[in-house]
């Protein structure tokens, strides 16, 4: 989510995110997390939506927000989460850690609006330890055809109303270049969103070698 500054998608993604946390979010959430445990970095907080659900054995999230009202609303939420969190400004290509400092990097809807997909992967791949984890939570483009060629045409408007997001991109075969994938779902969000063109997504579990 390299957006820097973008106030009126900050203003949308705070209303859309606490709605869709409604609508399973929330529990999709959970299952993104759960398991870790040490240093984690967030990659793309938003609002801090994924602070509630870290279980007790992570020791702290460094919680990485270019966008400056996102990285407002993220430090708040993080006085509430159940595990320490330093809510930071930074961008997926340049996050502010050391060679294999991490034991996970987390990502949920960020790797569609990053300007370079494989640089921050391997920026991803930098900070982590070795044998470290990849958990991501992301809209894909459809591997039904029809669905696609819809997605590519939303391409043509959606980046410019929600802060660079593209929609068709190949999330999961980008991060299958760059890690080891060990598990890996597909599924619609929202689930009775039939037409929204960021519906088809993938949660798992990556690693690096």
């Amino acid at each position: 989510m390299e957006l820097v500054k973008n106030p009126l998608f900050a203003r949308y993604f705070e209303r859309c995110g606490a709605r869709n946390e409604e609508r399973g979010g929330r529990e999709l959430r959970q299952e993104l997390l759960r398991g870790l445990s040490g240093r984690v970095i967030e990659v793309g907080a938003g609002t801090g939506l994924n602070f509630p659900h870290y279980p007790a054995p992570v020791r702290e999230v460094v919680a990485v927000e270019p966008e400056p009202r996102l990285r407002s609303l993220a430090a708040t939420a993080a006085t509430a989460a159940p595990v320490p969190v330093r809510v930071v400004d930074g961008t997926a290509a340049e996050l502010p850690g050391a060679d294999g400092e991490f034991d996970a990097v987390v990502v949920s809807g960020v790797l569609c609006s990053v300007a370079d997909v494989p640089a921050a992967l391997a920026e991803f791949g930098r900070v982590l330890r070795p044998g470290g984890e990849l958990r991501f939570w992301e809209h894909v483009r459809s591997k039904d055809p029809l669905f696609a060629r819809y997605q590519q045409a939303a391409d043509l408007v959606w980046p410019h109303l929600m802060g660079g997001c593209r929609v068709q991109r190949q999330t999961q075969e980008a991060i299958a270049q760059a890690f080891s994938i060990e598990a890996c779902r597909g599924f619609r969000f929202p689930a009775f969103a039939a037409f929204s063109p960021v519906g088809p997504r993938v949660l798992g579990v990556a690693r690096k070698a």
